[in-house]
């Protein structure tokens, strides 16, 4: 009974948040200016932390990892996994079985992607200014976006941590009707790199015997 009085509430409060989200002129410039900011880099390097955290269920599991990106293009390192995109192929290699494999990136999917994240705002959600906070010392905006399908949405929240000065985005969680939170930490920011497009697509050579699943 908790579990359900619980997603009750935070529905109910997702839909109060809706009826206003949408004129807030705030959130949109600070969006905006998010979006711009990393249009105009070129390619950029980092390091992250994810969580999932579902505290009706007690799940808290976080792994970390490093991720490259360059326009649509990325590569995303962690232990359980590495993933390449290079915006029209994704190859995603599995090291404790040595296996990769290969599907066709599709752009229109709805998965939110660690290259489309910055301009996810723009693709049917409202957003509302909350609050200023600090993330690691670095002050803060916070802005929370709701679908507006919220019936079909996987997620009836997103919330931005989106630094004041410099308007990189510090953290995001995404809130799923099951009660799971999905939560991303940005640090070690770099974006004062060079890399080729070659980078960006998995190279059999270097992998010895692993096993190719072509999904295409």
């Amino acid at each position: 009974m908790k579990k359900y009085a619980y997603l009750l509430l935070t529905l109910f409060m997702g839909v109060q948040v809706v009826s206003f989200a949408q004129y807030d002129t705030k959130a949109k410039e600070i969006l905006d200016a998010m979006s711009n900011k990393y249009k105009n880099i070129s390619a950029y390097k980092a390091k992250f932390s994810t969580s999932l955290v579902n505290k009706i269920d007690g799940v808290n599991e976080t792994f970390k990892g490093e991720i490259t990106i360059k326009g649509d293009k990325y590569i995303l390192y962690t232990e359980e996994q590495t993933v390449i995109n290079n915006g029209t192929t994704v190859w995603t290699y599995l090291p404790d079985v040595n296996e990769v494999n290969i599907d066709v990136y599709d752009p229109d999917d709805d998965e939110i992607t660690p290259s489309s994240i910055f301009d996810e705002y723009k693709k049917g959600y409202k957003y509302i200014w909350i609050e200023n906070t600090t993330q690691e010392g670095v002050a803060c905006d916070v802005v929370d976006l709701i679908p507006n399908d919220t019936k079909s949405s996987q997620f009836f929240k997103i919330k931005m941590i989106i630094s004041s000065k410099d308007k990189t985005l510090k953290k995001w969680t995404m809130f799923e009707k099951s009660g799971n939170q999905h939560i991303y930490i940005i640090s070690n920011f770099n974006s004062s790199i060079s890399i080729s497009d070659a980078v960006f697509k998995f190279d059999e050579s270097k992998f010895p015997d692993v096993e190719v699943v072509d999904l295409r």
